[in-house]
């Protein structure tokens, strides 16, 4: 199996709370995070997984300069990456004066600071005198580098935007730089936010569910969007880290060319992702105990990810579930937040259940976990993100 690269230290935030903790004891209670949107004022009302924290709330918590203003994806952003990183003892190593380590940073996003510009856009259209666009300052990659400098990392640092599966190939990056001896260390992940810009673009494609989500049921009618923020800190296996909490034995990204928007009818993507992860890892059928699946709950996406997986596994598909019934759909942070999911089920020996299902999708017939489910021994999980355009990306985690 491969082992090369491990997982040192995990951070997140999402509808269920701020830090691992909080994510933790919802997904053991079957605690969904989504509600209606009270962010900001839309029209379309959608239910939504939003972060329960004002910008001035977690400004105060990260304990940034007040006058600074940054994008909501930004300041989520941190507030995972620094978990993830404090968790890992990179901080200390830093602190000690240890130069001989290479870190970097790999953050995702496909929102970016579309926040901070939609609001400066409402105010210029009022008065033209008010500004110019150029001084938004808030672009996708900004995040980054503000996440890089404060946490201190300027090894390499780069951004990754390749719509919902950004954040799970910010990992396989950083993951393939440390195998290859490029990196001693990085932080990988993503972050996303809630704006008007999302909630009306996903409207207009007709895919937002007004009630709570049904990934994988035969009545689902579409997604909740969500925000949050997941991060990985990768080192390498001969790391002396004290926490590990298993190892990426499997990447990789495929994609199946089929629309812009829709993945194909018998998920060649999502297919060619699972099976080349699973190739990689030298892994056999049987060892995978459990699958996050993407699971988005729009018709489209969840019997494309189901025909993939009958193709893989055939009748033994293994247990699996969509947790974003719980958060909603994070877009570029969703394979950040899942594979926080995915290791946490596979160090604490959970399967989380897949909310709000009742009916199997016709022709399919499976069916997702419902309950949260205690299997001590799990050897290996799968999480999946896929994203527009087809491009899909599959991680497949082990115990050591």
């Amino acid at each position: 199996m491969n082992n090369d690269v491990v997982v040192t230290g995990i951070g997140v935030v999402s509808a269920l709370g701020i830090g691992v903790d909080n994510q933790v004891s919802s997904l053991k209670a079957g605690k969904s995070g989504i509600g209606k949107l009270s962010l900001f004022s839309t029209r379309h009302a959608p239910m939504v997984g939003e972060i329960k924290y004002s910008n001035e709330q977690i400004v105060e918590l990260l304990k940034l300069p007040k006058e600074k203003i940054h994008s909501r994806t930004t300041l989520i952003g941190l507030l995972a990456a620094k978990e993830a990183f404090d968790d890992s003892g990179l901080k200390i190593l830093m602190d000690g004066n240890d130069r001989g380590i290479r870190i970097g940073l790999i953050s995702a996003t496909s929102v970016g600071g579309m926040d901070v510009s939609e609001n400066f856009y409402r105010i210029y259209k009022e008065d033209r005198r008010k500004g110019r666009l150029r001084y938004v300052k808030e672009h996708g990659c900004t995040s980054t580098q503000i996440i890089a400098d404060y946490l201190g990392v300027n090894d390499f640092v780069t951004t990754i935007s390749t719509a919902c599966s950004s954040a799970n190939n910010a990992i396989m990056l950083g993951a393939r730089m440390i195998k290859y001896g490029m990196l001693d260390a990085a932080v990988v992940g993503g972050t996303d936010a809630l704006c008007r810009f999302t909630i009306n673009g996903f409207s207009s494609l007709g895919i937002l569910d007004k009630e709570l989500c049904r990934p994988f049921d035969e009545n689902r009618a579409g997604l909740n969007l969500g925000e949050g923020a997941g991060y990985l800190v990768l080192q390498s296996s001969k790391t002396k880290s004290k926490k590990i909490y298993g190892a990426i034995s499997g990447y990789a990204n495929a994609n199946d060319a089929f629309h812009q928007t829709a993945s194909s009818a018998h998920g060649e993507g999502a297919y060619l992702a699972m099976k080349k992860a699973l190739d990689m890892s030298g892994l056999s059928n049987n060892d995978i105990d459990y699958i996050n699946v993407h699971g988005t709950g729009t018709p489209n996406n969840d019997a494309s990810e189901g025909a993939a997986m009958i193709r893989i596994f055939g009748k033994e598909v293994p247990p699996f579930s969509s947790t974003k019934g719980f958060t909603g759909h994070t877009l570029g942070a969703a394979g950040g937040v899942e594979s926080v999911f995915a290791i946490l089920s596979l160090y604490y020996g959970y399967i989380w259940p897949n909310l709000n299902f009742s009916t199997p999708i016709s022709g399919l017939g499976l069916v997702p976990e419902t309950s949260c489910i205690k299997r001590d021994g799990m050897k290996s999980v799968i999480t999946n993100s896929f994203g527009f355009g087809g491009n899909c990306t599959s991680l497949i985690f082990s115990s050591l």
